[in-house]
């Protein structure tokens, strides 16, 4: 008998359908903003990206937070634009 892992959700559904129970990771945000990892990593570097913590050695991402600075870029471009 083979057992069969769960899919995991897709991330880039994450901010459409609602927030996960779990904290994301930089992989995840790099997934869900079609972007390369290094991008994600730059972002937090220059602190330009989602506001992201550390848990040990660990960056992880607070979903509300992700969906807030989404939800602030998206304002910022309709002024601009």
């Amino acid at each position: 008998m083979s057992r069969t892992r769960p899919a995991q959700p897709d991330p880039r559904a994450t901010l459409r359908s609602g927030l996960p129970d779990r904290y994301l990771t930089p992989d995840d945000i790099a997934e869900m903003f079609g972007v390369p990892l290094e991008t994600v990593y730059q972002w937090r570097k220059k602190r330009t990206g989602p506001p992201g913590f550390r848990i040990g050695k660990h960056v992880r991402y607070d979903p509300a937070e992700v969906r807030a600075y989404v939800t602030q870029r998206k304002n910022v471009d309709r002024v601009a634009a």
